[in-house]
């Protein structure tokens, strides 16, 4: 026997019974009873759909779906390979002529001929409503005398709020008093984990605690259970969850004693008629316990606004309503002017900080322009001969000053004037070629003093002046130019800016446009069709040595470029390529600052670069200051640009128009520290002050991060107080790579024997390979900036020919690196194919997994 037909009279029964409550629930509100055929009448759409609504849901709920297949099966249908779906809905509609029960049959049956049975059906449904109506009635006369309750208990606590919170002060300065005198104190521990032991340091002294919520922070000793983020964990509790524990206790223990005190005699007498109950504090605790927790609550934020020697003096007190109510109003009292007095106070200082900061640093950020300065723009895309005609006006005048963001820039400037017959120093700040005679200068922007005059300043690449580190020297030297001329050149995205910058100035724009056409390729570029007079790109030292060897390799000579390279040596490979000693150069982005070579086609090897802090895509100005480099007039008339993949993003980028340069960036000046002197001493201040000024609408503030982070190896030692503020700020902002922690060494080291009047120590100097050669070589930079700081030019002239020796060791090795280079595993040291994709053996990177999974 199957489901189906166990089933098909449990259905029929339950029918029968849904069938049976309709009637009553059909009769019970009539006054009169109805007739039977009445019913049938009424009802008629109900009773003739009750079956089939019981019968096909208990079927399809209940049948099992192999039986329904069998079913289904036995009436002809293919089931096999159909979804359980169709096999409902074809199981479902075979039902609905599967021996019907005639529910119409089955009433008449039971009522037509009894109608005894029908009146008794009547009078006991009858029955039921009215009983049903007295319990409901009943049920809302004990809601009202509840809530009539419940009402009068919350009139009671808000009318007595304050008594309430009188005895719970008294009750837990006592507390607080006992636990003062008699519990040890521990050492702190933060967080409050169980991982450390807890250390005993004595007793208490109150005068540690000025404000109650103080003295919650200290440790109990126990250990409590806290529920963080849905998990539970163990913790060291502090005194903050034992107080608020006795307030909830003391709440939930004593208010609702004194509510019952309270009560009028007719809502106890109506809650003990209704309920059959007398009113007891239990019951109240039930009732009001949201109304309690919340009273607790506010009670216990209160407590921690008071201050703890008042409570100390309360607890010697006896508690009396009348007394206590005044102690505690004088002490709120005092309190309050107290808060008000620190408000003011705090008012006070925030008008006198805002007074020092607007008189420190209000002023210092205004441009300053020489009304009597001409300012020449020369705005246009790059490898346009923007810097070619500013120099060219520089080299006419009887005194000049060139202003580069490098110190390769400053140094190619600087043989070039020479070179043409015009006498020209250099200064670089780690590097001073004085030539006799010279009225030309060419140096670094850092190297600017507005009180020197000439007849032309040529500021190159003024689009830095959005450079958040470094963007205020170009700032500085614009705006306070001294001079008859000044020629500034810069992408087209800055000329708005400085059109702002100019404004009211004798001012002329000469714009540049790309003789040369720029021409991407369709195809994506493969390192085996390299080709004389390509520049390619990539974005690391590693990867500018690796791919140089592998061109070598192909049968290229190679020149190579790279950030950390130092300046001589990329002057050399620039001049091998020049020269046609090499036919290709390998470069990272150093290519896209002011070089200009003889390139048919610059190749993006990648497309993105890691700028400090993350893997990023190329910026549309990046893009287009390295493919500027494409194309030399009368050598490639046309300027080619390849990617190794995403070309139709890149050409995007290449080809869209920038948008204009929104802010500068402002740094401290001399000013700026003179004017801080007049308040303050100690450089830690200044950092804080720094942080606080709101810079003017346009500017945004230098980072000055790298400076206080030197700060923080010399702050509040000998050193410190050794220095005026603006000679140690200069040791802070000198420019070295100040992530070397070698180098950040040679800097402590330098600046200790400074203070002490002792020797200066040596730099270090390693040559065992590629990397320790360039960091010697930053080493003696490093050294050099502090001997010319410090005036020492003699031991500057030997240092800095030493450092041309170390560069001579770089490009001997740079050659050895191009022909024996060798991708290793920057782990292991084991070599890699020179087609891998990554920088670790695949047996380091196994290794490093199983140790992973481990943890």
């Amino acid at each position: 026997m199957g489901k189906l037909e166990n089933i098909h009279p449990l259905s029929i029964e339950q029918t029968k019974q849904k069938l049976l409550q309709d009637i009553d629930r059909y009769v019970e509100n009539k006054d009169v009873m109805p007739t039977f055929e009445t019913y049938l009448s009424d009802r008629m759409s109900y009773i003739e759909q009750i079956w089939m609504n019981v019968w096909l849901n208990k079927a399809s709920n209940d049948v099992p779906r192999k039986e329904k297949k069998v079913f289904l099966k036995g009436r002809g249908f293919v089931t096999e390979g159909t979804d359980h779906k169709h096999i409902n809905h074809l199981f479902r509609n075979e039902l609905r002529a599967y021996h019907p029960f005639d529910t119409i049959s089955w009433l008449e049956e039971t009522f037509s001929e009894n109608d005894q049975d029908w009146e008794q059906r009547y009078v006991n449904a009858r029955e039921v409503f009215f009983k049903r109506q007295e319990e409901q009635k009943l049920a809302h006369k004990r809601w009202l005398v509840q809530e009539k309750l419940e009402n009068e208990a919350y009139t009671f606590l808000e009318n007595n709020s304050l008594l309430v919170y009188l005895h719970v002060r008294y009750y837990i300065s006592g507390k607080i008093a006992t636990d003062l005198l008699n519990k040890p104190k521990f050492q702190s521990v933060e967080p409050y984990l169980l991982e450390e032991r807890l250390i005993e340091e004595g007793s208490f002294e109150s005068t540690d605690y000025l404000m109650v919520t103080d003295f919650f922070d200290e440790l109990t000793g126990d250990i409590h259970s806290t529920f963080d983020w849905g998990k539970s964990r163990y913790e060291y509790e502090n005194y903050f969850y034992r107080y608020e524990r006795l307030v909830l206790d003391f709440i939930f223990e004593y208010i609702p004693k004194k509510v019952l005190e309270n009560l009028t005699t007719e809502v106890l007498n109506d809650y003990s008629e209704t309920l059959g109950d007398i009113v007891t504090p239990e019951i109240l605790k039930e009732l009001l316990q949201e109304d309690l927790t919340d009273l607790s609550q506010a009670c216990f934020d209160e407590l921690q606004e008071e201050y703890l020697s008042d409570l100390l003096k309360l607890a010697q007190i006896p508690f009396d309503e009348s007394v206590h109510q005044e102690i505690f109003e004088r002490d709120e009292a005092t309190r309050e002017r107290k808060k008000a007095e620190a408000l003011a106070e705090a008012a006070r200082k925030k008008e006198e900080e805002k007074r020092i900061l607007d008189d420190i640093f209000g002023k210092a950020y205004t441009p300053s322009l020489g009304l009597k300065v001409k300012y020449i723009l020369h705005i246009g895309d790059t490898n346009t001969g923007k810097t070619h005609q500013a120099l060219e006006k520089m080299k006419k005048a009887e005194s000049g000053l060139y202003l580069a963001p490098l110190r390769l820039l400053a140094l190619e400037v600087f043989d070039k004037l020479n070179a043409d017959g015009v006498l020209c120093s250099l200064k670089t700040g780690e590097e001073e070629k004085l030539v006799n005679g010279a009225q030309h200068i060419s140096c670094t922007v850092e190297m600017f003093h507005e009180k020197d005059y000439y007849d032309v300043i040529v500021i190159d690449e003024a689009q830095m002046v959005a450079d958040k580190d470094r963007g205020f020297s170009w700032y500085r030297a614009i705006t306070k130019a001294n001079a008859k001329e000044v020629h500034i050149i810069g992408s087209r995205n800055i000329q708005k800016m400085l059109l702002n910058l100019l404004d009211e100035t004798d001012l002329e724009i000469y714009e540049y446009s790309r003789e040369i056409p720029l021409e991407i390729e369709p195809k994506e570029f493969e390192l085996k069709n390299t080709k004389k007079g390509d520049a390619l790109i990539c974005f690391s030292r590693r990867q500018v040595l690796e791919t140089a060897s592998r061109v070598q390799v192909s049968g290229h000579r190679v020149s190579m470029i790279y950030g950390s390279m130092p300046p001589e040596n990329r002057k050399r490979q620039i001049e091998l390529f020049n020269r046609g000693e090499t036919s290709v150069v390998v470069s990272t982005d150093a290519i896209g600052m002011g070089l200009n070579l003889p390139i048919r086609r610059i190749v993006f090897l990648e497309n993105e670069k890691f700028d400090g802090t993350r893997r990023r895509r190329l910026t549309s100005q990046e893009v287009k200051q390295i493919a500027g480099r494409a194309g030399r007039k009368g050598i490639y008339d046309t300027g080619k640009v390849a990617f190794t993949g995403d070309i139709k993003i890149m050409r995007k980028l290449l080809e869209q128009v920038d948008e204009p340069v929104q802010t500068f960036t402002i740094a401290p000046t001399s000013a700026v520290f003179e004017r801080f002197q007049k308040y303050y001493r100690n450089l830690g201040t200044f950092f804080e002050l720094w942080e606080k000024f709101t810079p003017p609408n346009g500017t945004k503030k230098a980072s000055l991060s790298e400076e206080r982070e030197l700060y923080e190896l010399i702050r509040e030692t000998e050193i410190e107080a050794r220095f005026s503020l603006m000679d140690l700020y200069g040791f802070l902002h000198l420019p070295f790579s100040a992530k070397e922690p070698r180098l950040i060494r040679q800097w402590l080291e330098t600046i200790e024997a400074i203070a002490e009047s002792s020797e200066l120590p040596d730099p270090f100097i390693r040559t065992r390979n590629l990397e320790e050669l360039e960091l010697s070589y930053k080493a003696i930079g490093l050294h050099l900036l502090f001997l010319y700081r410090m005036g020492k030019r003699t031991e500057a002239v030997y240092w800095e020919r030493v450092r041309e020796e170390i560069s001579n060791g770089v490009h001997d090795q740079l050659k050895d690196e191009i022909i024996n280079y060798q991708k290793k595993c920057k782990r292991c040291g084991k070599q890699l194919p020179d087609t891998s994709r990554f920088q670790i053996c695949d047996a380091c990177y196994h290794n490093g997994h199983r140790k992973n999974r481990k943890y």
